[in-house]
């Protein structure tokens, strides 16, 4: 390692040590006499993983990736991280420094900046978990639960950094979020999955200090007097009465106003890394599937907020051979619709006839595509009733019936009646009946449909 690498490094960590034995992830050996301040030897490169697997981890990672103005800045960062280019990291209240070297291992000083939690915001936090043991012992199990930060949100003291909370500060003079401070943020986020009691340390408090003043607390809670009852809570008759909690189900708030309908559906994140996917992972059919499943997540939400859906029958989910044609419908590249094909029990040919079908009119006009029935004697007697009313005397022609489906002859056109009565076109092409319209509750009208085109 190079002499400005030693330099650049002794000054980023003035008075602090690492202890070669500790933990590296963890920081049990890192400056074990100072609570308000710990030291991470530097991690090894991160191949083949990402860097947050936790969902708080992910929460920092966001903070970053939304206040980052610059995205090739933000790849740059990943790389360093990735390679094992950032150095022992310092985290201390409101700030946390490393070294990160340059791909050509020029080192630079890098400092990213939280705010601190003001003494109120503290004294809330503590009173809140001091309420809440299960909070402290999911911190002690080096977990931090949803609730925790809702329930501190909740109190005002909000955990988590959000758009903007994390200042960026660099010897590269970057004005906004550089390489370095990008790296370092990607590096933290691996020790908070670790450790969330290092994001308590960069609001302002260690973890034993924390500890001790909630001990503290707990123990004034538990031996303090119940001014209301004039005795000790061990006096105190324990519990709720059952009639008055079952009155104050009764007395519920009124639900929140619907979500307003986004003008589009959302975009899904890329997935187009440095990192090679793991054997057997396809990266274009998950990139597919994920944006297809924001299309079904906006057209659903449409659905719940139009007027009377709630009057609606539930209909019932798709089978994997109806969804495959869904997904196909989406013309996904070939490689994908290959797969759909499979799993849809068709060949391409048969996909591309089940696509149509599904494109003029969903599972309805999928099963009508591939199923076969007999008419029972009254849908029959209306079928043929609707048919003699679609055309003068003389005009209609002459149609073959054969079960559901009723071929023009002399054409190559041909009817089916769906279970709903509705009549479906159909043509013939390269010898297969194919699909050609919407359906009509006129005969005659979904004929046009085959007959226009002639």
């Amino acid at each position: 390692m190079s002499d400005a690498y030693d330099e650049t490094y002794d000054e980023a960590h003035e008075d602090s040590r690492i202890d070669d034995g500790g933990d590296a992830l963890t920081g049990h050996g890192a400056s074990a006499g100072q609570d308000n301040e710990r030291t991470f030897a530097a991690l090894p490169p991160a191949h083949g993983r990402g860097f947050a697997e936790t969902w708080w981890g992910q929460a920092w990672l966001k903070a970053l990736e939304d206040t980052a103005l610059d995205l090739q800045q933000l790849k740059a960062g990943r790389r360093l991280a990735r390679a094992g280019h950032v150095g022992a990291v310092s985290v201390r209240p409101g700030r946390i420094t490393a070294v990160v070297q340059d791909k050509d291992r020029t080192p630079h000083r890098s400092d990213v900046l939280l705010q601190e939690l003001s003494d109120d915001e503290w004294d809330r936090f503590l009173a809140m978990a001091v309420e809440r043991a299960g909070h402290i012992a999911a911190l002690l199990d080096r977990e931090m639960p949803p609730h925790l930060v809702e329930d501190a949100a909740a109190a005002g003291v909000e955990l988590l950094p959000g758009i903007g909370d994390l200042e960026p500060e660099c010897d590269c003079d970057a004005w906004d979020h550089c390489g370095h401070t990008a790296a370092l943020c990607y590096q933290v986020a691996r020790l908070l999955d670790q450790d969330p009691f290092v994001l308590l340390l960069m609001r302002g408090r260690g973890e034993r200090e924390l500890l001790d003043e909630l001990q503290v607390r707990s123990v004034a809670q538990q031996s303090a007097p119940d001014s209301s009852q004039g005795e000790a809570p061990e006096a105190a008759q324990e519990g709720v009465d059952a009639a008055e909690a079952y009155a104050d189900g009764a007395v519920l708030p009124p639900l929140p106003e619907p979500p307003v309908l986004p003008a589009e559906p959302g975009l899904p994140p890329s997935l187009d890394t440095e990192v090679e996917p793991a054997p057997g992972v396809d990266v274009p059919a998950l990139e597919f599937l994920a944006a297809r499943a924001a299309v079904e997540a906006h057209r659903l939400l449409a659905e719940a907020l139009a007027p009377g859906h709630d009057e609606q029958p539930a209909e019932p989910g798709l089978t994997l051979e109806e969804d495959a044609v869904r997904l196909a419908a989406a013309s996904p590249e070939p490689a994908v619709v290959d797969r759909l094909a499979a799993a849809s029990g068709r060949d391409r040919d048969g996909l591309a006839r089940a696509v149509r079908a599904w494109e003029y009119g969903g599972r309805a006009a999928l099963v009508v595509l591939e199923g076969e029935w007999v008419l029972e004697a009254d849908a029959l007697a209306r079928a043929r009733a609707s048919l003699d009313a679609a055309w003068d005397e003389g005009e209609r022609p002459t149609l073959r019936a054969a079960r559901n489906r009723w071929t023009v002859i002399g054409a190559d056109a041909q009817l089916r009646h769906g279970r709903d009565g509705r009549w479906w076109p159909y043509r013939k092409e390269r010898g297969r009946w194919v699909p050609a319209g919407p359906a009509a509750h006129d005969p005659a009208t979904a004929l046009a449909a085959v007959t226009a085109g002639e």
